[in-house]
């Protein structure tokens, strides 16, 4: 019937009678202590829960009812290169593949799955928590290609043991596969850090030689808007995330029902487990400590290659700028200069975008605009002699989503001026090495939040950077501090106000509250965070803060996690109280040059610096 339907059948039957699964349950069931009937019975439900059951029909109507929903809010066509999809399609008839696409929205899997479907390709089998198998949405995504996982199952050897074996029927028979590396959506717009578990599965079957090779594709999905922000917004304010069921269906099918744009999805350079891992060899003995770190490594570059193929869009862009002038109405005059600098900076890049940029227009940056305003995500007030923009009330968190869609191409950039603005009042003699010093200082403060290239990859990436902006900069800085505070007025545009501070101010927060408890008493995260909503709130009050964007719960909890990380928690760890105050200090002059960056910015839209 075609390669569309290329789909395995009697998978049950076929992985239950293979004699390595009928040897493994004996074993496990004797390393048990459990009867082999009884273990067998339970590995046959744990398989029958877990397995994607194909069927032509419902195929095609997923795909049908696919184009019927996100058609309701979002253009007919889908954005992608189809060259380039051709180019994996080949690799799919050689080998296993693994698409690995961001997670954006609800529509992700279901517009991914519809691209290959209209030019002909099999379903991937895509791995979906257990909490999506509910009517009407579980029978017909496990017939169209879904198999349903549990979220834990840590404690529980017999479901590990299937689900490896139903990894290793997959990658065998070159079925392609498809799940989250962050294993969740993101409610901030930038990546989540990775998961490992699935990942572990398929590199295992490779190394056991179940597969010549296994390719993973990164896939980036980018849409101009997206349903899910207001909730997303709720949620980072401490709102509970709301429960997957039949009701919560019918509230996303609702929330399609205006025009969002169009969605992009793009695709990164495929990554070759035989490059990375070595060849296969069954015979190795495993390490589990050497295994762990290169499975970490391998899901990084995958994550890092996830960004490189995002998009930029035109409404990205936008929020970019209005976030940087904080809570200030902009004219469409002013708007268009803010942006001039931030899009000749996209472009000199080469930066990948959705099409040609139309912000540096006054008709295209008021088409954009108008466009954020019927999200919700900006306001117009135009009763005055002329229209005035913002962001709308308590939609900075909302405005976020989109910029952080595309941080990772601006990060840099951020560091770059921090870093010089610190050697230039270090008062060390050598101010390069000062430079570089606050440069790795940073890039470790933000390790959590953002993907960084290893060390030596790291610094040639900054020192592109700024060459961007003055190609003999190291002799600049040479010239000791005022000549390294003119390097940095150079920068067009200016990035760490827009980019960083939020992130510095959050992690403040954290500091700032760590600093008030008592160091003989362990930390609880929960209270602890929403001590540290309060606080915020405070600051937001005493304009200690300078958007509320930086009022998020999961901000402050990457903050507590990297307070963790340089043992700040523990009521054991020596000079406890010392140490707190110096991670809260140096929070404190990180915002600060943060601030000292965004008046630049002012004085350059004042017309002080060039």
């Amino acid at each position: 019937r075609g390669n569309r339907y290329k789909v395995p059948r009697l998978v049950n039957e076929d992985i239950l009678s293979r004699p390595p699964f009928r040897a493994g349950i004996a074993g496990l069931a004797r390393e048990l202590g459990e009867p082999h009937t009884r273990l067998h019975k339970r590995a046959q439900a744990y398989l029958r829960e877990m397995a994607a059951t194909h069927s032509p029909y419902m195929i095609d109507l997923a795909a049908h009812l696919t184009r019927l929903l996100y058609t309701q809010a979002y253009g007919e066509r889908l954005h992608y290169d189809r060259g380039r999809l051709a180019e994996i399609y080949s690799l799919t008839q050689r080998y296993p593949v693994v698409f690995l696409p961001s997670h954006k929205s609800n529509l992700d899997h279901l517009v991914l799955q519809y691209m290959l479907h209209e030019n002909g390709h099999p379903p991937n089998h895509t791995a979906g928590g257990i909490n999506m198998n509910f009517f009407p949405v579980g029978p017909l995504v496990r017939r169209s290609g879904v198999f349903f996982i549990r979220r834990t199952f840590k404690d529980n050897p017999t479901y590990k043991f299937v689900l490896r074996h139903y990894i290793d029927y997959l990658i065998e028979k070159r079925f392609p596969l498809e799940w989250y590396i962050e294993g969740g959506r993101s409610r901030s717009g930038k990546l989540l850090p990775p998961r490992f578990g699935l990942l572990a599965n398929v590199v295992d079957a490779y190394r056991r030689g179940k597969a010549e090779d296994v390719y993973l594709i990164p896939v980036a999905i980018a849409y101009d808007q997206i349903t899910d922000v207001q909730d997303y917004t709720a949620e980072q304010r401490g709102a509970a995330k709301q429960k997957e069921g039949f009701g919560w269906f019918v509230k996303v099918i609702r929330g399609l029902r205006r025009r969002l744009g169009d969605i992009h999805l793009q695709f990164g350079e495929p990554l070759a487990l035989s490059k990375v891992m070595g060849p296969a060899d069954p015979t190795a003995e495993p390490n589990d400590d050497e295994d762990a770190l290169a499975i970490q490594k391998l899901a990084f570059e995958v994550s890092v290659r996830i960004n490189r193929a995002t998009l930029i869009t035109p409404n990205s862009l936008v929020a970019l700028a209005l976030l940087g002038v904080g809570d200030r109405a902009l004219t469409l005059g002013e708007i268009l200069s803010v942006l001039r600098n931030i899009v000749r900076y996209v472009r000199v890049r080469r930066l990948p975008t959705t099409g040609d940029l139309d912000l540096d227009t006054t008709d295209g940056v008021r088409r954009h605009l108008e466009s954020l305003v019927r999200g919700g995500v900006v306001t117009c007030f135009a009763e005055g002699p002329e229209a005035v923009y913002q962001i709308g009330a308590d939609q900075h968190l909302a405005a976020a989503y989109y910029r952080n869609t595309i941080i990772p191409f601006f990060v840099n950039g951020a560091i770059a001026e921090l870093a010089l603005l610190a050697a230039a009042e270090s008062g060390e003699r050598d101010l390069l090495a000062a430079f570089w010093d606050a440069a790795f200082r940073l890039r470790d403060l933000l390790k959590f939040e953002f993907f960084f290239a290893e060390k030596d990859a790291f610094r040639r990436e900054l020192d592109e950077e700024i060459r961007l902006h003055d190609e003999d900069w190291t002799s600049r800085v040479a010239g000791g501090a005022a000549a390294v505070q003119d390097l940095v007025r150079r920068f067009k545009p200016f990035s760490a106000h827009r980019i960083l501070l939020p992130f510095l101010d959050a992690y403040r927060v954290v500091g700032d509250q760590l600093e008030r408890e008592d160091t003989a008493v362990a930390i609880e995260a929960p209270a602890f965070l929403n001590r540290c909503m309060a606080l915020a709130q405070q600051y937001v009050r005493q304009r200690r803060i300078r958007t509320a964007e930086s009022v998020s719960q999961v901000l402050f909890a990457t903050g507590l996690k990297l307070a963790g990380n340089r043992g700040l928690l523990d009521p054991a760890t020596p000079d406890l109280a010392n140490r707190r105050r110096g991670f809260a200090d140096e929070l404190r002059q990180a915002v600060r040059r943060a601030e000292a960056v965004d008046a630049l910015a002012a004085s350059r839209r004042a017309g002080l610096i060039d």
